[in-house]
């Protein structure tokens, strides 16, 4: 195993300046610095996180809070961490993934810990009760709560996404649509990207003139069956659908078919969901999209930004970043 001593010895220096040139503890020349680093890639030296609490205080240790939730898309919460994990080795951390199933009492713990320098939520909800359990310990969210006052965030901008989906089916000239969503729980707990959408897409969908209803969905083949069932029972006249649930999709398509309803001829369909599952589908699906890795690297900008300036004694910038979504239309909408 390479050590410090390893490395100050090919970089012709004390270990204490290598120590000093890795944590920005004490200023050391530009030169020596380029000297150490070098030394460091050249052998493979890895700081060891335990020791480096104990002597700087400063552990470079990140922590990543994600759900642990049966309603949540895997593909789009694993694309997430993977960008915070490399977007974190670029700025020198590792990190750490905790699970939201312990909530408040987990990152109350993290903090008191002091492993983490800083820490990056997933999942958040309007009125996140993990916010105030924070403390002293720098954070980034992945999702926008009611009151981001105080706060670093980015999300998408769920509510503009919500308005593309109304815009684009109301100039197709539908009048009856359908917002087919996630499960009830989704919006029991107040989960920001659900609730940001639907209100949205209300809004735009009262402006635009259309007829709606909203039905929550399981995202099974039976749970999508009963809300379409639901929904041609209330509106037989529906023409427009518009589905946030990845799980509902597949069996939408083929329910619609099934009805003897041709999609996009006699149904239009247009959903919220990563690109490569729009692509999938037969006949491909319009969508409304946004970058899962963006969010991953911006929350780690922002959390990196905040310890750096605590370190400096400096009170951290607040930011709320929201990412515009893309509309883009393929085969599954088309005029009423």
């Amino acid at each position: 195993m390479v050590t410090i001593a390893d490395v100050a010895r090919a970089a012709g220096v004390s270990t204490s300046t290598v120590s000093y040139a890795l944590s920005g503890k004490r200023p050391v020349s530009d030169e020596t610095r380029r000297r150490v680093e070098r030394s460091v890639r050249e052998l493979g030296y890895y700081p060891h996180a335990g020791a480096r609490a104990l002597a700087g205080r400063r552990s470079h240790i990140l922590a990543l809070a994600v759900p642990l939730r049966t309603d949540v898309y895997v593909p789009i919460m694993m694309e997430i961490a993977t960008s915070v994990a490399v977007a974190a080795r670029k700025k020198g951390y590792d990190v750490l993934l905790i699970t939201n199933d312990e909530g408040p009492d987990g990152i109350r713990r993290l903090a008191a810990s002091g492993l983490a320098e800083g820490v990056i939520l997933m999942d958040v909800e309007l009125d996140d009760k993990r916010i105030p359990t924070l403390g002293k310990l720098q954070a980034a969210l992945i999702g926008l709560p009611g009151d981001p006052r105080g706060l670093s965030c980015v999300d998408h901008d769920f509510e503009a996404s919500g308005k593309l989906c109304a815009d684009h089916l109301a100039d197709l000239g539908h009048r009856e649509v359908a917002f087919i969503g996630y499960a009830p729980g989704t919006y029991q707990r107040h989960a920001g990207y659900a609730e940001r959408t639907l209100a949205g897409f209300r809004a735009r969908a009262k402006e635009r003139g259309l007829r709606f209803l909203h039905r929550p969905c399981e995202g099974t083949y039976e749970g999508t069956a009963g809300a379409l069932g639901r929904i041609l029972s209330d509106r037989p006249e529906t023409t427009g659908f518009v589905v946030q649930n990845e799980g509902a999709i597949g069996p939408l398509l083929s329910l619609l078919r099934t009805s003897g309803r041709t999609v996009p001829e006699d149904a239009s369909v247009i959903a919220l969901c990563p690109e490569r599952l729009a692509e999938q589908y037969t006949p491909t699906l319009t969508a409304v999209t946004g970058s899962a890795t963006e969010l991953g690297r911006i929350a780690v900008e922002q959390v990196v930004s905040r310890i750096a300036a605590s370190m400096r004694g400096e009170q951290p910038a607040d930011e709320v970043v929201l990412l515009s979504p893309t509309l883009t239309i393929r085969e599954s909408t088309g005029p009423s």
